[in-house]
């Protein structure tokens, strides 16, 4: 299995992830439970650290993207674009499991739902759902045949 496919999925995901749960959702920061946003300063310092997330999920992208591209030249391509999805998927499932066990678990830099207080059970659910669930779809759907494409002249 080639490696683009899971890495654009990697900073995908962890653009979902800081889109929907720190900006929309406003659940947490990337260190809210470790500075909780409770005065300007705390939010000042929670805001760099978030972009500083940001700042990596960009890199992962654009790091699948000239892999993808990489392999579309080599005629590495998946034949069927559900290989394609399924390894995207792949790497959402991934960046969960990793960035749950060790943000939520390990460091506890930040909870799934620490804001207004800090709630244990959308951490387990997020590593359930979004780790293994994202995970486990992402493999059957990425086992597809692979088959070499000849690049188009």
């Amino acid at each position: 299995m080639r490696l683009a496919g899971i890495v654009l999925g990697l900073g995908l995901g962890g653009f979902v992830d800081g889109i929907t749960l720190h900006q929309i959702m406003q659940w947490h920061n990337m260190g809210s439970a470790v500075l909780p946003p409770t005065t300007m300063d705390a939010m000042a310092q929670n805001m760099v650290w978030d972009g500083l997330f940001h700042a990596a999920t960009l890199v992962l992208t654009v790091l699948g993207v000239l892999m993808l591209w990489s392999d579309g030249i080599a005629g590495l391509s998946p034949r069927r674009l559900s290989v394609l999805i399924g390894q995207m998927i792949l790497g959402w499932g991934l960046f969960n499991l990793v960035e749950g066990v060790i943000d939520h678990h390990l460091l506890n830099i930040h909870h799934v739902r620490d804001m207004p207080l800090h709630v244990p059970a959308y951490d387990w659910i997020f590593l359930a759902v979004g780790g293994v669930g994202f995970s486990l779809i992402g493999l059957l759907l990425a086992r597809g045949t692979r088959e070499l494409v000849r690049p188009r002249a």
